[in-house]
C-alpha cells in the first residue's frame, strides 16, 4: 500500500498521478477505507508542485526541513534505543536540533 502511493507522487504529470490515485482507491477502498480517506483528504491540494517545471519537482518534494529534521531526530533515538527519562530524551532532541542548526550554518559560512 505504501509503495503505490508513493507511486502516484511520482507520476511525471498531473493527469497521470490522478489515474494512479483512481487505481489505490479503487484497489485499496473495500479493504482499507479509513486509510484511503485519510490519504486522500486533501491530496488534491498537494498536486499543485506539478505547476512547476518538470525539473524542479525533485526539489519540491525533498525541501521539508521539518520532516528531514524528525527524521534525523528519530535514527538518533533509534541508535539510543530507551530513554530512561524526559529530560535525556529533550537533551537528544536539543542537540539533534544544534547539529542540524550547525549544518545550515556552516553552508552561509562557506557562501561569504
Amino acid at each position: 500500500m505504501k509503495a503505490e502511493a508513493s507511486e502516484i507522487f511520482a507520476a511525471p504529470t498531473r493527469r497521470e498521478a490522478q489515474q494512479r490515485l483512481a487505481e489505490f482507491v479503487a484497489k485499496w477502498q473495500s479493504v482499507e477505507p479509513a486509510a484511503v480517506h485519510n490519504f486522500t483528504w486533501g491530496i488534491k491540494r498537494c498536486f499543485t508542485f506539478y505547476r512547476l517545471a518538470p525539473a524542479l519537482h525533485p526539489l519540491v518534494r525533498s525541501t521539508n526541513l521539518l520532516e528531514r529534521f524528525l527524521r534525523e531526530f528519530r535514527t538518533k533515538a533509534d541508535e539510543i534505543g530507551a530513554f530512561p527519562n524526559q529530560v535525556s530524551c529533550l537533551t537528544v532532541f536539543h542537540l539533534v536540533m544544534v547539529r542540524e542548526h550547525a549544518k545550515h550554518d556552516r553552508f552561509n559560512f562557506a557562501k561569504t
